[in-house]
């Protein structure tokens, strides 16, 4: 079992993950991933998309991994990676379920999903992670090793294979259909008078 709780609360998340793993974490719960974590941003889906269609090999196996939506800046002198912060993950919403329906176990980015990739969430045991926005700098502490494994010409949009220790994450949508956004909405809303 790669998720364990922490004596903090926290749940520690080590990659791959299997569809236990998945199963173990619920909306809400605040984790730290270690292991290798993929980027892709929207141009890199562009380039997935057809070879997905085709039913082609991807250049990267997603089975049990996670994608994380981002496009790091380049790395001062001395450091691993420049800011790494998430981009909004509803961008990539037309291409994530059949990544899910691949064995792609996570995602992991800002905002909300469609009902389309919620739906496969529970249909192929997938997660959903929020990242902090606004944190790029401070997230880039947490990566350790970064590698362009395809699509070099993308530059920032690459798809790269970081290598990350403790990062900070939250469970935003997990595979029973729970929803932080919605949950938070709920509670939080104010009774009409």
């Amino acid at each position: 079992m790669s998720v364990t709780t922490a004596a903090d609360g926290l749940k520690d998340v080590t990659t791959p993950l299997s569809d236990a793993d998945v199963e173990s974490l619920k909306a809400g719960d605040r984790v730290r991933i270690t292991g290798v974590v993929y980027t892709a941003r929207d141009a890199a889906h562009g380039r997935l998309w057809p070879l997905i269609q085709d039913g082609q090999p991807l250049p990267i196996d997603v089975r049990g991994q996670i994608i994380y939506y981002t496009g790091p800046s380049p790395a001062r002198p001395g450091e691993v990676v420049g800011s790494i912060g998430p981009t909004t993950g509803s961008r990539m919403d037309k291409f994530t379920p059949a990544l899910i329906k691949l064995g792609l176990k996570g995602t992991m980015g800002k905002g909300a999903r469609s009902q389309p990739v919620k739906d496969a969430f529970k249909q192929y045991k997938g997660v959903y992670f929020g990242a902090i926005g606004g944190a790029g700098a401070v997230l880039s502490r947490f990566v350790k090793r970064v590698e362009i494994v395809a699509y070099e010409d993308l530059g920032t949009e690459a798809i790269r294979r970081l290598e990350v220790e403790n990062f900070p994450a939250i469970v935003v949508n997990d595979c029973r259909g729970g929803d932080l956004y919605q949950d938070g909405m709920t509670a939080y809303a104010r009774e009409e008078t």
